[in-house]
């Protein structure tokens, strides 16, 4: 248990130490960081990427609605970081991970609609394994990185393909509102070195491969981050997506499962005709 984290006696209360560290609300109570131990959901008093109390389960996981996990300052994405990926998309491999960033705008929880942009009509998902920072850091050393990290979570990097390939830039393609499904919590122990990730799209598998096929791994992600930009906590570095990746339609819904975390659900739905105001 980290020295900072305050818990019960773990006399009295034998919950495992392995969390899952959550974002909820309930119709009684407004948005706050939850723990979950079985299928209850406990309060979290403090700052769970800095002193905290876990309080006693007292929530059905049934009776609450799960949030994004956190409030990151930056969501920081990697492209190319699969080699068949690199391949589908007729693009070299880069020599240096391949850097962008997400708007915080543009995250969506569990459950609600990835909303298609009338500026597209070519919008595909995109599984990706998703590090969570847990604190600030900046030119990080090898030896650091492991403290650096605060867990871990599933993530969709929706893609307006053809504005990518149309702008030469990936800000507006990467960009729009609900364009970064993340959740459904963040697992504190995971070892991403041989995880299995899965993306289904009604139910007919899309994308699947190991992390251990990443071209850079999570460390070296961490480590190349930290040297261009301050990292905060709570921050979010998506770290590539497999080969597979396709199409969403209206009415489709989007699974996406990483063996050790679970699973990111979320249905897809056509936006509003785009008005100049």
């Amino acid at each position: 248990m980290r020295s900072n984290q305050l818990s019960y006696p773990p006399e009295r209360y034998n919950y495992t130490l392995i969390m899952k560290i959550i974002r909820f609300e309930t119709k009684y109570t407004p948005p706050e960081y939850g723990w979950i131990y079985e299928d209850k959901v406990g309060r979290i008093q403090g700052d769970p990427f800095g002193e905290f109390r876990r309080f006693e389960p007292e929530f059905s996981l049934s009776q609450v609605k799960l949030l994004v996990p956190c409030q990151p300052s930056k969501i920081l994405a990697v492209g190319r970081n699969f080699f068949e990926h690199a391949q589908e998309m007729n693009a070299p491999i880069p020599e240096v991970p391949l850097l962008f960033l997400k708007p915080p705008s543009s995250l969506l929880p569990i459950g609600e609609a990835i909303i298609l942009p009338p500026q597209s009509q070519q919008v595909e998902h995109e599984a990706e394994l998703a590090v969570v920072i847990k604190k600030k850091s900046r030119w990080l050393q090898a030896d650091e990185v492991q403290e650096a990290i605060f867990g871990y979570t599933v993530a969709n990097d929706v893609t307006a393909r053809d504005l990518q390939q149309r702008d030469g830039q990936w800000t507006r393609a990467k960009g729009f509102d609900t364009f970064c499904p993340l959740g459904p919590w963040i697992e504190t122990e995971f070892d991403p070195s041989d995880a299995l990730i899965t993306c289904r799209v009604n139910e007919t598998l899309r994308q699947m491969a190991s992390t251990r096929d990443m071209i850079f791994t999570i460390e070296q992600l961490v480590l190349y981050a930290s040297s261009v930009m301050t990292l905060m906590p709570g921050d979010i570095i998506l770290t590539g997506t497999p080969a597979g990746v396709g199409s969403l339609n209206d009415g489709d819904v989007v699974s996406i499962f990483i063996d050790g975390i679970g699973s990111l659900v979320n249905p897809v739905r056509s936006g509003e005709p785009f008005q100049i105001s």
